[in-house]
């Protein structure tokens, strides 16, 4: 983990951001999103549990150069959480859509993390003419997913389990998903990474994600069709996405792969530095 940087907290980063409307098989919901610094567009997407605070390490440092756009899923974070409306992947590549859309993204790239990477990979299929670059960090393809804990989440007692007991299972996700001791662990990621579930109908909403993931949705992608340069950026210790995942989605496009070592599922937290500075190379090189 870095001891340089000065990531921003969940109350401050939320702070900064911005919403636009995205449709979602005909609902008009709310997406925010993060919108800041200057040059060509990367779109950074996260996965579940999770909202954009997970790039907290790494997008605040590239605006000087690039324009980065950090949403939130719809369902996530601080977007729209009501009920009435598709979460899946199939869902979050409308809203994808809609958002660079209203942000006048003509071709921009993409850094996407677990189901951030599913969706990343069926706008670039669909788009391919307009994403010039994925980096894909132990994102979910093919039928790597879902996992057991995930699916779980889905299930309705999790919106009626004892907050206490909810917020137990956050915190051990959280945790167990990070490398190293638990007494070592930044407890500003995991306060604010579980911050938006613990809000009022926080329960549900991430009931409503879970049960809302979908393995057809990344094995119906026609991978061929992508034609962005594509780095894997896997952290190799990841048992729920693993890194031989990352290896065949590289074989497959034509990219190359990079492996972390000392780095589980959150890798932009076990490994920011290492992470910020290989994901730039990539953006910036010609």
């Amino acid at each position: 983990m870095s001891n340089t940087d000065t990531a921003p907290d969940h109350e401050a980063w939320s702070d900064r951001q911005e919403e636009t409307m995205v449709s979602v098989d005909g609902h008009n919901v709310s997406m925010a999103y993060r919108d800041r610094g200057e040059g060509d567009a990367v779109v950074f997407l996260h996965g579940i549990p999770t909202w954009s605070f997970l790039w907290r390490r790494i997008t605040p440092p590239l605006e000087s150069e690039f324009r980065t756009v950090v949403p939130d899923l719809i369902g996530y974070g601080t977007s729209a959480s009501h009920d009435g409306f598709d979460r899946s992947i199939r869902a979050q590549e409308e809203a994808l859509a809609d958002l660079v859309d209203a942000l006048s993204l003509e071709t921009f790239s993409i850094v996407a993390h677990d189901i951030g990477g599913g969706v990343a990979l069926r706008y670039a299929a669909h788009n391919p003419e307009r994403v010039d670059k994925l980096v894909l960090s132990n994102a979910v393809c093919y039928d790597s997913w879902p996992v057991q804990f995930i699916s779980d989440l889905g299930l309705p007692k999790t919106a009626e389990v004892d907050p206490e007991e909810f917020e137990a299972k956050l915190d051990g996700a959280f945790v167990k998903g990070l490398h190293g001791d638990e007494e070592d662990v930044d407890r500003s990621f995991v306060e604010g990474i579980k911050a938006p579930w613990l809000a009022e109908d926080g329960r549900r909403a991430l009931a409503r994600a879970a049960v809302a993931t979908n393995t057809n949705h990344t094995t119906e992608i026609d991978y061929e069709a992508i034609n962005a340069d594509v780095l894997c950026l896997w952290g190799e210790d990841d048992v729920m996405q693993p890194v031989e995942y990352g290896e065949r989605l590289a074989e497959d496009l034509d990219g190359e792969v990079h492996r972390l070592s000392d780095a589980y599922h959150w890798v932009v937290e076990d490994r920011p530095d290492e992470y910020r500075e290989v994901c730039r190379e990539f953006l910036l090189a010609e």
